[in-house]
Formats: structure tokens, C-alpha cells, sequence
């Protein structure tokens, strides 16, 4: 006889300081290293490096949002386990901070013969506050 499929996930996301999320949740996308992915109760597992960005998580028609950065998903047919190294919902990201950190990542990374500035870094700032601006404004058109 066949196993019914789960009808919702429990997700947890976690970072080195605090536990972000843990609920039931009817669906999940996360932003993956290879791009993003949709995760439904039942999906088959997989373990997956994150990227920075949006991770949106829907309790029946409410979707709630988190910018997070790097960091490891465990997806099991019932269960979503984010370990992310920050992650913030909407409502905690202060959008002017995040522009003005988006603005001084896009200026070193114009100083490239620029000994002082250390690229990989500028590229990693400046994704991070692309990922904060993006869920901040997932967020403002959900409320």
C-alpha cells in the first residue's frame, strides 16, 4: 500500500546566533547555490548549498520572507532545515542601511587595480545587501 504524502513541512532555520524559524509550512523556496528551488511537502531529499537571497516560506496564503546568506538546506519529504550563516525576516531589515551597504560595495568594486580593496569581499557585501533590499520589499508587498 502506498505511503499518503505529508501535507505540510515543518522548516526550521537556524543561524550561529539564534533559531529564526520553526513552523509548519505548506511550502518553501529556497535560494540555492545552482539557483532557486521549490520545495512542497513529499519533495524527494536533497542537500543543498545557499546563495544569498529571498527565502519564502508560505503557511496556507501567507508567505513570509528572510534574506539569508550562505549557509546549508537538508530537505527531507516533511521537514526543511535551513543552517544559514544570517538570516533576517523583512521586518527586521533596515532598507536605508542595506542601500548604503549596497552603495559601498558597487564603490570598491569600481577600485579594481585597488590593492587596499579586496574584491571577493565587495562581491559578497554587495550580494548581501541585494538579498536584504530584495526580501525587504517581498516583505512590504505581502503586509
Amino acid at each position: 500500500m502506498a505511503e499518503s504524502l505529508p501535507k505540510e513541512l515543518e522548516l526550521v532555520v537556524v543561524t550561529p546566533d539564534r533559531q529564526v524559524v520553526r513552523d509548519k509550512v505548506t511550502s518553501v523556496s529556497i535560494p540555492g547555490s545552482s539557483g532557486y528551488l521549490g520545495i512542497l511537502p513529499g519533495h524527494a531529499p536533497l542537500l543543498t548549498e545557499l546563495a544569498p537571497g529571498p527565502l519564502s516560506y508560505a503557511e496556507g496564503p501567507k508567505v513570509e520572507y528572510l534574506a539569508v546568506t550562505w549557509g546549508f538546506a537538508e530537505v527531507m519529504p516533511d521537514r526543511v532545515i535551513v543552517l544559514a550563516n544570517t538570516a533576517e525576516r523583512a521586518a527586521e531589515i533596515d532598507v536605508s542601511r542595506a542601500e548604503r551597504a549596497k552603495q559601498r560595495a558597487e564603490e570598491r568594486l569600481q577600485n579594481l587595480f585597488d590593492p587596499q580593496v579586496d574584491q571577493e569581499r565587495a562581491r559578497e557585501a554587495l550580494r548581501r545587501a541585494i538579498a536584504r533590499i530584495e526580501t525587504a520589499r517581498h516583505g512590504q508587498t505581502r503586509r
